[in-house]
């Protein structure tokens, strides 16, 4: 993590000066990672990213397999460490009549 003056750092992701997440938000050491290598920007992405894979695949929060799931993904999202991002087709987006 490089210093930019008292309060930026170099984003592990995005590579940009920004604000730093500043705590770990979630209680694992990835969850450490993160919250000392990225920016609240980057964090935000993922948190809609998340949101589109929970709503997606139907996933249960409370079930640990989806824990890993997410974790996964949110492994390769900041740190492209995997295979590839689950990706989501949207091209339907907004044709569905209920």
């Amino acid at each position: 993590m490089a210093l930019f003056g008292s309060d930026k750092f170099k984003c592990a992701r995005c590579g940009l000066a920004n604000d730093p997440i500043g705590f770990a938000p979630i209680p694992t050491e990835l969850g450490q990672q993160i919250g000392a290598e990225m920016c609240k920007d980057c964090w935000a992405e993922w948190q809609q990213k998340q949101k589109q894979l929970i709503n997606h695949f139907g996933l249960d929060v409370s079930n640990p397999d989806s824990h890993q799931f997410l974790f996964d993904n949110m492994k390769i999202f900041f740190y492209n460490e995997g295979v590839d991002l689950t990706q989501i087709d949207t091209s339907q987006e907004g044709t569905v009549n209920w």
